[in-house]
């Protein structure tokens, strides 16, 4: 009885604010609002497929997906090189990646506005080093670049938690057995470090997918990625059966992603004890 009881503030929570906000994205998704009422339809669903926005849906996935992929190969060696014995600053690097996750995500995006600009930091070093500017603000490069910063923390955090729990016996038992560096990563290291990769990725790639702060702010406005789509539907234009509609097909999107991604890691597991 007293466990039962000590759960029902947070069964309360979870339906105050998930589960009843899911309902009514789900609610608002298949329904529409005419002359003669509110009717069920499947028109927000059959919208979202017409070639503008699916554009805009290929454009963050493909965004997202870079970014995804570079954290990926930022972030390994870094964790890497947190979870070796051989480097012993490994709680600076850890103190560099978490002190400005402590700033608000929207002012460390602003920072990059100032650091990107026609005058701004980055240009000024280059001027006075005597190099061409670079005009990277108001473009994709620039928004990939804010996702890699905002979100490299979310990558590196949870490879390093997995590479530093590896029994170093069993790397030392690969060398001894005559694998060199390589294959001591590739059959050894990386297959036992696929659940932070892959917790990694997920913890990456969803907010990527979503975000729209990053592209209104570094992109200027210049286009449209499903996250602004979701919040001009919500606060702009007043649609919120468009809107939950594109939340919904987010959803799904993202949850088969983590599906395959852990597809994958249980395919690769079996492989690593076979």
């Amino acid at each position: 009885m007293r466990k039962s009881s000590a759960m029902v503030p947070y069964l309360i929570w979870m339906a105050l604010f998930i589960v009843i906000p899911l309902l009514l994205v789900v609610y608002y998704a298949f329904t529409v609002t005419t002359p003669e009422g509110t009717t069920w339809s499947f028109e927000n669903f059959t919208r979202f497929f017409e070639p503008i926005y699916l554009r805009v849906l290929w454009r963050s996935l493909a965004l997202a997906l870079i970014s995804t992929l570079i954290c990926l190969l930022l972030g390994y060696p870094v964790a890497m090189i947190m979870a070796g014995n051989a480097f012993s600053r490994k709680n600076v690097i850890m103190l560099l990646f978490v002190v400005p996750m402590w700033m608000n995500f929207l002012l460390r995006t602003y920072a990059w506005l100032a650091i990107l600009e026609r005058n701004g930091f980055l240009n000024v070093l280059l001027s006075s080093l005597s190099l061409p500017r670079l005009n990277i603000l108001y473009t994709n490069a620039a928004v990939i670049l804010g996702m890699v910063y905002n979100f490299l923390p979310f990558m590196v955090l949870p490879i390093y938690s997995v590479l530093s729990k590896i029994d170093k016996g069993v790397v030392e038992a690969a060398g001894d057995l005559g694998a060199n560096s390589v294959k001591v990563f590739t059959r050894v290291i990386f297959p036992l470090s696929l659940p932070g990769v892959v917790s990694g990725i997920t913890m990456v790639f969803m907010p990527a997918l979503t975000t729209f702060v990053i592209s209104r702010l570094l992109g200027g406005g210049q286009f449209t990625l499903i996250g602004n789509l979701i919040e001009q539907q919500f606060l702009v234009v007043g649609d919120w059966g468009f809107g939950s509609a594109i939340s919904m097909v987010m959803i799904i999107l993202i949850l088969l992603s983590m599906a395959i991604m852990s597809f994958f890691e249980d395919e690769d597991k079996e492989a690593t004890l076979w």
